[in-house]
């Protein structure tokens, strides 16, 4: 008994030191992501700063979409406009919010997008397209203890990030999107920015037999782009395609790995967050869902919707080689909960 005794009251020291580690380097992470803020805030000189602040409850703050600046424009101070040091200091502050494949990824968003401007400049298109065309922008005072936020954004590149009281509370909407999806030649040949989270849900697709797949496609026909669009408030769509419950484990695991090409995008902190919020809703509630052709090559578009989360993909235009994603919480958005 004495043993017992012992062995549970060693169990709860563990859990209770894990937790008490967790939190302390949530802590750190923010202070990080602080200190990051600030750092890029005092690189600018008065009217870059000027340009680069608002205050938290700034309408400027619920502003976001995915689209060219050309046809929504952005506000902030934008990355072109920036010296050498005060780019350093704000790829700081993206990378403060990013784990290393994450900041991967937004890297090449924005590096296709160099590569798209190429493309549209020999084919005489109407607009032109700048890697360096992403704006930054930082709301309320980055301190410890304090409510604040920031935001990255472009075309193909929208991230939310907001804390209340010193603690990191939510990062969406996150918005990815990618021009070409694979690039076609030249150097970067092969290059695919959203690589996992088309190949995932491919090979969830795959998992499934006749009946399920049956399922889990909703439609012959993709919608041509996701289908919330970046609205300010998105509520929960209808409950189509397979749920996670008609599902044996290993597919299940597949189904994880879907959610996780875009939770694991986030730094560590915050990836937690969203797989608690995952957890939380269950994934047997958690439903998948298809639409348009399963062959590569052919316009595709998915989704993945739990009790408190969605995530949409699309691959519908340029023959189609052209990628919008989502992530978005039904609730948190912007810290709205």
């Amino acid at each position: 008994m004495q043993g017992s005794r012992i062995a549970l009251l060693a169990t709860a020291v563990t859990l209770s030191g894990a937790v008490v580690l967790e939190s302390l380097q949530r802590q750190r992470d923010v202070d990080v992501m602080a200190a990051a803020a600030a750092d890029f805030l005092a690189s600018l000189a008065s009217e870059q700063r000027e340009q680069a602040s608002f205050v938290f409850d700034s309408e400027e703050r619920s502003r976001h979409h995915f689209i060219p600046p050309e046809v929504f424009e952005r506000h902030g101070l934008v990355y072109r406009a920036m010296t050498s040091e005060q780019k350093v200091r704000a790829l700081d502050l993206l990378r403060s919010g990013l784990s290393q494949q994450g900041y991967l990824t937004a890297q090449q968003i924005m590096e296709v997008e160099g590569i798209l401007g190429v493309i549209v400049e020999g084919e005489g298109r109407q607009f032109a397209r700048d890697q360096d065309a992403y704006w930054v922008s930082v709301f309320g005072t980055p301190t410890a203890g304090a409510t604040w936020g920031w935001r990255w954004e472009g075309h193909h590149l929208s991230l939310h990030v907001t804390l209340v009281d010193g603690a990191m509370t939510v990062s969406t909407p996150t918005f990815l999107g990618a021009n070409p999806a694979t690039v076609p030649s030249g150097p970067r040949h092969g290059l695919r920015a959203m690589k996992a989270q088309e190949d995932t849900a491919r090979e969830f697709l795959a998992s499934l037999d006749t009946e399920q797949r049956e399922v889990a496609i909703f439609d012959d026909i993709a919608p041509t782009n996701v289908v919330t669009g970046a609205e300010l408030v998105v509520d929960l769509l209808d409950p189509i395609g397979i749920p996670g419950s008609a599902l044996s484990p290993a597919q299940r695991g597949k189904l994880m790995a879907v959610i996780d090409s875009y939770v694991s995008i986030m730094a560590d902190d915050i990836a937690a967050l969203r797989r608690e919020a995952v957890g939380d809703g269950g994934l047997d509630d958690t439903y998948f869902a298809w639409a348009g052709p399963t062959e590569r090559g052919e316009v595709a578009y998915y989704r993945v919707q739990g009790q408190n989360f969605l995530i949409e993909f699309d691959n519908t235009q340029e023959d189609p080689n052209h990628i919008h994603a989502a992530f978005r919480d039904f609730d948190g958005d912007l810290g709205r909960d």
